[in-house]
């Protein structure tokens, strides 16, 4: 196993560290996975390198395991209401664009997601929707948690277990701090919070289901999500209590050669810095 399994994202446009800012490489992310039952794929969702390096962790990840451990790819951009839309592709029983038509792709599907959905179709493996359906998302964000409780049984089967868990201390500090400046904080920023937890728990969730023995789930998510082990993989801890967890974080920097200990440091087990200055993918 080598670098030159690692074909779709340039070199030059990125580096990889350990969470402390140690020089190391994809064969070393490589190689953890293999120690684990879930990676965490962070990814700023317009970074185009980091769509590239994600592509090419899950194709090596694939021909490295797959002969001996079931592999699933789990998705954020795909939401748990389309899952058997999902299914239907995957079985070939309706073509792609049905697919596209109803599953409710993001804007930069066919450029950044859709290699490795097509990867995991021809290799059979499941393609988890992992997302809780967005309008229930926003029903907690205007109305709280407690709306969830009008839901019909059927609606609620999309959604994870509730109640579910209240965000962390610590995820619920570094939310504040982000979002405590904008204007939707000054409507209600519980709320906010709890919408984004049910996220997080749903993905969780999602994920947690998706677990086999001797399995490995390949999950792609907005960074933040999964930032310093918090978010996402708390969820799961709760749900999984002994599950084995490794998470990568991808995010772009104008100066993605240098690891700034004051703003990278453990926000991943591995941090994987690229460059700013490439092309944006549109969603």
């Amino acid at each position: 196993m080598t670098l030159s399994i690692f074909g779709q994202a340039n070199s030059e446009h990125y580096r990889v560290y350990d969470a402390k800012g140690n020089p190391v490489t994809l064969v070393q992310i490589l190689d953890a996975i293999g120690q684990n039952d879930v990676v965490f794929l962070g990814e700023m969702h317009d970074d185009s390198v980091g769509h590239a390096l994600q592509f090419d962790i899950f194709k090596s990840a694939v021909e490295k395991y797959s002969s001996n451990r079931k592999i699933a790819l789990s998705l954020e951009m795909f939401e748990r209401d389309v899952q058997m839309v999902v299914n239907e592709y995957l079985a070939g029983l309706i073509t792609e664009k049905k697919f596209m038509d109803d599953s409710r792709p993001w804007g930069n599907y066919k450029t950044d997601y859709r290699p490795l959905v097509e990867l995991a179709k021809e290799k059979k493996f499941p393609v988890v929707a992992a997302n809780a359906p967005r309008r229930y998302v926003n029903m907690v964000s205007r109305g709280g948690r407690d709306t969830l409780k009008g839901l019909s049984k059927d609606a609620k089967e999309f959604l994870p277990p509730l109640p579910y868990s209240q965000a962390s201390e610590a995820y619920s500090k570094k939310f504040t701090s982000l979002m405590g400046g904008a204007p939707e904080a000054q409507m209600g920023l519980n709320n906010i919070l709890d919408s984004q937890s049910l996220w997080d728990a749903g993905m969780a969730y999602n994920v947690s289901k998706a677990m086999v023995k001797n399995g490995l789930v390949v999950h792609l998510n907005g960074a933040f999500h999964t930032e310093n082990r918090l978010g996402t993989v708390e969820h799961l801890l709760k749900y999984k209590s002994k599950a084995k967890i490794l998470v990568v974080t991808m995010r772009y920097e104008n100066e993605f050669k240098t690891f700034d200990k004051s703003k990278h440091t453990d926000l991943g087990d591995f941090v994987i810095l690229t460059d700013a200055k490439q092309p944006r993918s549109k969603r």
